[in-house]
């Protein structure tokens, strides 16, 4: 009797434990299967490109010039220097332009060096006098040359043309521009990328509609771009090292692009 009560005992909890054990292996294997459905719906995303692009005409001009003179000393050579650069700054102020928006970019002075041979004696015997130099030799300082190399920003765009001419005749000895651009292209690129986000979403839209899915939540965003120029006239970039004829009264600046394209990549569920 009494063995029969304990097997029944034993029944009842193996019965009980088959419950629990049961219970507690659904619960795990549905989690699991939530799980993995969630894990599966984060998984499913489309990947669009968007481009935009503003236009404006630059508001500046970007001239560089150089001053080189050669002296017997590094004095004279950078009077020299000091004395051309005197003329094109006075003819650059004279212009509107302000110092601020005067650098300079270097400044150096070098020596110039001559290498000497010796005459070695002459050759007895010889039937014709003939130079021979003996080997080796001096390497002299022969002078010094100062170069000085400066940038300029023109507000006052159109005042380039008349700016360049003026420095080819204060005698500067190197002159490049004007690189017309843009001075605050923040706004503009901001512009742009807003353009370029807007034109990413109007196609994920639409290839949503047509995959009959719905758009979630972005899971990445990149950015790549920047301004380039749209169009320059040929005149408008110069690199002379003396303007040997009248600039134009006016460049053409044409017109420069602040671009943004940008890869978004959308959710679906």
């Amino acid at each position: 009797m009494e063995n029969t009560i304990e097997k029944t005992k034993l029944l009842k909890v193996a019965y009980v434990l088959g419950i629990i054990l049961s219970v507690f292996f659904g619960l795990k294997a549905m989690s699991y299967l939530h799980g993995g459905e969630m894990k599966g719906r984060a998984e499913h995303t489309i990947t669009l490109t968007g481009h935009g692009e503003v236009t404006a005409v630059p508001d500046i001009a970007n001239v560089s010039f150089s001053i080189s003179k050669d002296a017997k000393t590094a004095k004279d050579a950078q009077a020299a220097v000091a004395l051309v650069e005197k003329k094109a700054l006075d003819a650059v102020k004279a212009n509107g332009v302000a110092d601020k928006d005067i650098k300079t970019s270097n400044a150096s002075v070098y020596p110039k060096y001559t290498y000497t041979k010796t005459l070695c004696p002459q050759v007895s015997g010889s039937m014709m006098p003939v130079d021979v130099y003996c080997s080796g030799g001096n390497q002299v300082i022969s002078g010094y040359t100062a170069s000085e190399s400066i940038t300029v920003k023109v507000r006052a765009v159109d005042s380039a043309s008349k700016i360049m001419q003026d420095l080819g005749i204060a005698g500067v000895s190197d002159l490049s521009g004007p690189n017309f651009a843009i001075d605050n292209e923040d706004g503009l690129k901001a512009e742009a990328r807003k353009k370029a986000i807007d034109d990413a979403r109007a196609q994920a839209v639409v290839l949503a509609k047509d995959l009959g899915v719905r758009l979630g939540r972005v899971s990445s965003f990149s950015e790549s771009g920047g301004g380039y120029p749209m169009y320059y006239a040929k005149d408008a970039m110069m690199g002379v090292s003396a303007v040997s004829a009248p600039t134009p009264a006016e460049l053409p600046k044409g017109e420069n692009t602040i671009s943004s394209d940008v890869t978004i990549t959308y959710e679906i569920r």
